[in-house]
């Protein structure tokens, strides 16, 4: 018979330490996978490669995740697996490695491939534990979980612009250490997450009933899922190519370019912390509805925009924008309840790979018709978004 995830505890029984430590991890994790991004124009002086090939690294890595992250959510939903946690950090450590020693574009992609498996490995478990531990505060769970991810992501270029650029490719193994202080306190969660499950043996299962007709829940995970490739493929256009689009446009020198990705990575952490709490408070489609369309006018203006309003520009559109994917998250969860790793599998893995294939797309058009047009044709993205007023009403809830 399926392992089904147990019902909430209450309120009082929110998990503070475990929330902080997979919000921790998260971090580590996403600073280890950042740091590819981060130095790809070390990595294109390096190996001379064009745009496509960056585009092809964000690809493999990327899509590595999406391929597998559905995956492993739909049998950890079955059958959770609580130490797989520190061994899919295992596999980050290893793809770093080949990274820092690679000399060949295929040893790139593979070590791409590990961080990628590494990650499909641990977001579904890991937001599941974050969910297991809110206490039934979802939302504030979850952008804690995610939160942990925007910061690393943040922090990783700050860290190949002070030390991967002064010291070199090599210098990336440096940062296995951070893989190996992940696994020790995953395997600590994991202990608890086996606890939890022991305990929860002997509680009521909790109920798996659709709160909306079955083509009603399709209808609604399909329109969240497009919001997701939307908000993404933009999101990739400015995590992939930012850098070179303010060498370029702006005259930046490499370090004051990432300073520059660093401030929209920045506010794209602060947006999902806020984006939980309040969807907490005023329910989850609300702060859909706000993230996704709130952004429209500054994305149409900001390749328009100088050096200094491009830099006000990303900070307004990383806030606004990403403080929608906590809530995207917790309202599939209502939607399909018990698949917790299933959804967060789908989600996680699909904004992964809808950012891979998009900055692959984009490579192509960055060297066929600059990056000036990129940004252009991107800005007309979110217009998309008005697809939000498809999203039903939750029977019994504020969604």
């Amino acid at each position: 018979m399926s392992a089904v995830t147990p019902a909430a505890p209450s309120p009082a029984r929110t998990t503070f330490s475990i929330i902080l430590a997979v919000s921790l991890c998260h971090m580590l994790n996403d600073i280890m996978q950042s740091l590819l991004a981060s130095i790809y124009p070390l990595l294109k002086e390096n190996y001379a490669l064009d745009f496509v090939q960056i585009g092809l690294l964000t690809l493999a890595f990327q899509v590595t995740a999406s391929l597998l992250q559905p995956a492993v959510g739909m049998v950890t939903d079955r059958w959770p697996m609580p130490f797989s946690l520190p061994v899919g950090m295992g596999s980050t450590f290893c793809g770093l490695i080949l990274l820092a020693y690679a000399h060949s574009f295929p040893v790139l992609v593979a070590g791409a491939c590990l961080i990628g498996l590494g990650s499909s490995v641990f977001h579904p478990e890991s937001s599941r534990v974050a969910r297991l531990a809110s206490g039934g505060r979802h939302g504030f769970a979850q952008s804690m979980f995610q939160v942990g991810g925007n910061a690393g992501t943040a922090i990783g270029p700050l860290l190949a612009a002070f030390i991967v650029m002064p010291f070199g490719q090599t210098s990336l193994a440096w940062f296995s250490a951070i893989a190996l202080v992940g696994m020790g306190i995953l395997t600590w969660v994991g202990n608890w997450y086996a606890g939890e499950r022991r305990l929860a043996a002997g509680r009521p299962q909790a109920s798996r009933a659709l709160p909306l007709p079955k083509n009603r829940v399709v209808w609604a995970l399909l329109v969240l899922v497009l919001l997701t490739t939307t908000k993404n493929v933009y999101i990739s256009s400015i995590s992939s190519y930012f850098t070179f689009y303010t060498i370029e446009r702006f005259g930046l020198g490499v370090r004051e370019a990432q300073l520059m990705l660093f401030l929209f990575l920045g506010a794209s952490a602060a947006g999902v912390f806020l984006g939980g709490p309040i969807g907490d408070r005023y329910g989850a489609r609300f702060v859909i509805w706000l993230s996704i369309l709130g952004v429209i006018p500054f994305a149409l203006m900001l390749p328009y925009a100088d050096l200094f309003w491009t830099g006000v520009l990303t900070v307004v559109i990383g806030l606004v924008f990403s403080s929608a994917f906590s809530a995207i998250v917790v309202f599939a969860q209502e939607l399909v309840p018990g698949r917790v790793g299933l959804i967060a599998g789908i989600f996680f893995g699909f904004a992964f790979g809808a950012g891979g294939l998009g900055a692959a797309i984009l490579g192509v058009y960055a060297d066929s018709h600059g990056i000036d047009f990129v940004y252009r044709v991107c800005s007309y993205l979110p217009l998309l978004g008005i697809l939000t007023v498809l999203l039903p009403r939750l029977p019994g809830s504020r969604h």
